[in-house]
């Protein structure tokens, strides 16, 4: 959670400074830094009908989402320092250059590429940024140990996401209008197609929907419908979102399956396939140039070239960034710190209540639990242990 916090924090700073006018103004020689401090935004932002101050406020949340997003799949076992800074490198090196190509007038965008309100931009990037790193970082320890800790956060997490895209996708259109009216119900339709297909996937493969099912299906829907919201109809955004679904779950069995990567809560599965397949499928379901309207497909290729270069740009500067910083700094925690637990050795606190250890670095984890009950049942029994800490 503090690595999700901490992006509100270095990001706001780092895109008043440089990153919303490197996004958002000409390149070039003497050129990019007409925005700096959000200075000269105290007229209407072109194309919009918003004070400027208030466009780059509203921008400034994608960019802080989509460095948190990558967090997800590391978490447990890179230092806090480290992506701290990383985040503000990744910013200015992955996220402010393809939010100029594709929003800020830039190459992808001039190409015909369309992103309603970040597929690549926000999802692609940070999803393929998050598999990279994850990939560099290695697998936890105790991967084989851990488990969703609380349920029904995870529910109320993937609510709060589900209203929240709400000005997302709406507030994309910058005006409460027919535009933004159409991206707020295609929004919904996907996510409610992409939660049932993937719980019925899960029914059908493995006998029982799950929470976590419904809730990782609702993002799948909600990343898959965001390049598109504002450019297909209600049902289109119901094929966009059951079709996305299966492409996420498959991506996210397949590589649980492989153990290619520990990447912790789906992310590239979620937001990069997600964001890629969104993309794809805008090509088909766009009304205005999409296959199934009868254009000649130059839209779905051009979407195709602007997504897979947002994958390959994506990776490619993540591993960069990895590999400086690993020159002058510890970027995984140490072995035993892993085991002990981060939340001690990066924060001096341990989340969840208070014990005599609690902000001494160094102690073992186990010796400030409290002893627990572990209850396993089955049909013919009903098994109750009494588990102490280890020293006491």
């Amino acid at each position: 959670m503090m690595m999700s916090v901490i992006s509100m924090g270095l990001t706001t700073i780092t895109w008043l400074v440089f990153g919303f006018t490197w996004s958002f103004d000409e390149w070039g020689a003497g050129k990019g830094f007409t925005y700096v401090g959000f200075r000269n935004l105290d007229t209407v932002w072109p194309g919009t009908t918003m004070p400027g101050l208030t466009f780059a406020i509203f921008q400034m949340t994608f960019a802080i989402i989509a460095a948190a997003i990558i967090s997800g799949a590391v978490v447990e076992r890179i230092r806090f320092s480290a992506y701290a800074i990383f985040i503000v490198a990744w910013v200015l090196a992955v996220y402010v250059p393809l939010c100029h190509w594709i929003w800020g007038g830039g190459w992808i965008a001039e190409m015909g590429a369309k992103d309603f309100a970040g597929g690549t931009v926000v999802h692609i990037s940070s999803g393929t940024s998050a598999f990279a790193l994850a990939s560099l970082l290695g697998e936890r320890r105790h991967k084989d140990e851990s488990f969703p800790s609380n349920l029904p956060f995870v529910i109320l997490g993937g609510g709060i996401l589900w209203l929240g895209w709400t000005g997302f996708n709406g507030g994309s259109a910058f005006a409460a209008n027919a535009d933004c009216g159409l991206a707020i119900a295609t929004t919904y339709i996907a996510a409610a197609a992409a939660m049932v297909m993937w719980i019925t996937v899960e029914r059908i493969l493995d006998g029982a929907p799950t929470s976590v099912g419904a809730m990782s299906g609702a993002v799948a829907g909600l990343v898959n419908i965001t390049p598109c919201a504002g450019f297909v109809e209600p049902l289109g955004a119901l094929a966009v979102g059951a079709m996305g679904a299966l492409c996420c779950i498959s991506a996210a069995r397949g590589l649980k399956r492989l153990s290619l990567v520990d990447d912790s809560l789906d992310c590239f599965s979620l937001h990069g396939v997600g964001g890629f397949a969104g993309a794809i499928l805008g090509g088909f379901f766009d009304t205005g140039d999409g296959l199934i309207y009868g254009s000649d497909g130059m839209l779905l290729v051009k979407n195709l070239a602007g997504a897979a270069f947002g994958v390959f740009y994506s990776a490619a500067a993540t591993a960069v960034i990895f590999f400086l910083l690993r020159l002058v700094m510890r970027m995984r925690v140490r072995e035993e710190q892993e085991r002990e637990g981060v939340d001690l050795h990066c924060h001096s606190e341990t989340a969840y209540g208070k014990s005599e250890h609690s902000g001494k670095p160094g102690t073992p984890a186990a010796a400030a639990e409290e002893p627990r009950v572990l209850l396993t049942s089955s049909a013919a029994q009903l098994k109750i242990t009494v588990q102490k800490p280890t020293g006491v």
